[in-house]
């Protein structure tokens, strides 16, 4: 049985450097972050139903990846993330995701610290040190609430690696 494993946290902390560090690391698969994809393919400022179709999006990766992964699935992101993204911009989130959430099942979770260097992006959105604390706070919240094993990394990328490798060895 595959496990899935998610690296969650706010923009710019380095999740798809972890994600792809550890599927390199256990030679399987990871899945990206869709919104990614999503945004930079899209021609105008995205809008609240945007979100709905990239949390679809998201999860056809997943489903995807998980037929052709090796013991291990990396999602870089999952769907808790655009609950909060929408929550914080636009004051609600749609149903269809905040039920997804509830029947999507993850063996753990990794959650990166927000004490990574910012890295301008177009698609980034919030820098302020303030606003990376709060969404990492959050997530961390959440995460600890679902009952699924978790860490937290922090450092260069390469200790974070390390610490993720050593969380999984412990759990798995």
């Amino acid at each position: 049985m595959i496990k899935k494993i998610v690296v969650i946290g706010g923009e710019s902390t380095g999740k798809s450097t972890l994600c792809e560090q550890l599927a390199t690391y256990y030679n399987t698969l990871w899945v990206k972050e869709f919104a990614r994809e999503y945004l930079e393919q899209l021609r105008r400022e995205y809008v609240e139903e945007d979100l709905l179709q990239i949390a679809k999006g998201q999860l056809n990766a997943e489903d995807d990846a998980i037929t052709k992964a090796n013991q291990f699935l990396f999602c870089d992101t999952d769907l808790q993330v655009i609950k909060v993204w929408s929550e914080y911009k636009y004051g609600r989130c749609d149903a269809w995701i905040t039920q997804q959430i509830l029947t999507r099942k993850y063996d753990a979770y990794i959650i990166t610290s927000p004490d990574f260097p910012w890295q301008d992006d177009p698609l980034r959105e919030h820098p302020e040190p303030a606003l990376r604390d709060y969404f990492f706070n959050l997530y961390t919240e959440m995460i600890a609430t679902n009952g699924a094993p978790y860490y937290i990394v922090d450092g260069s990328e390469e200790k974070r690696l390390q610490q993720a490798v050593t969380f999984i060895q412990s759990h798995f």
